[in-house]
């Protein structure tokens, strides 16, 4: 007769998944999405090269940093010399602070999903080769005080829905190819006119005129 293993008690299961479950499954998944990036990036430098899958957590591969709590806040890898496109696996870093990705080889469209980290402090793409419109979506990073999106290919106008950006305090669009008119309404009116430079922008800052959306 086959003995069967001892059960464990619920109350047992209980208190081991108050323990750390959670932050186990949140850190594999953040894990996950960073080894979906990882993999659409070329990295001649082997920058990520600590990058390792089989890891419980990210929380020890190089230019990643995590919270007290083993969640990934901070990417940095700015001058890493990576090419490649963003995917929309990075908006599953829910609990990301920091996305500092400058100076690099960048190329194709922002993701939306960006739009849903929600902890969202400083945001950097500048000098990369992004193209499209700047996302919509940005506008729900109720906390992003920090966005340059300068030097890279970006068209289209500048989306009304980030002067709901309270906490916007850098904003820098230069040196794209952005047209219509600069929004006035909310900290917009405070940037400087080099965050707008060398675009197809028009606006009574620019040219002394009347607020008017002349298209794109």
């Amino acid at each position: 007769m086959t003995k069967m293993a001892p059960s464990i008690p619920f109350s047992v299961l209980f208190i081991l998944l108050l323990q750390f479950p959670f932050q186990t499954i949140t850190a594999n998944s953040e894990g996950n999405a960073l080894h979906v990036f990882r993999n659409s990036l070329s990295d001649p430098n082997n920058v990520l090269q600590s990058w390792d899958p089989t890891l419980v957590n990210p929380c020890t591969w190089f230019h990643v940093t995590c919270d007290s709590n083993n969640r990934v806040s901070r990417l940095d890898l700015g001058n890493a010399g990576l090419s490649g496109s963003l995917g929309s696996e990075l908006g599953h870093l829910h609990h990301l602070q920091y996305l500092e990705l400058y100076g690099n080889d960048l190329r194709g469209k922002i993701p939306k999903e960006l739009g849903k980290l929600k902890e969202l402090i400083s945001m950097d793409l500048y000098y990369n080769k992004l193209e499209g419109k700047i996302p919509k979506s940005f506008g729900k990073l109720k906390s992003l005080r920090f966005l340059r999106l300068n030097n890279n290919n970006l068209t289209g106008s500048i989306p009304r829905e980030l002067t709901r950006l309270t906490h916007l305090e850098v904003f820098d669009v230069s040196n794209n190819d952005l047209c219509g008119t600069i929004p006035v309404d909310g900290n917009f009116g405070s940037f400087p006119i080099k965050s707008f430079e060398n675009n197809r922008l028009s606006g009574p800052e620019l040219k002394g005129l009347v607020p008017y959306d002349f298209g794109c």
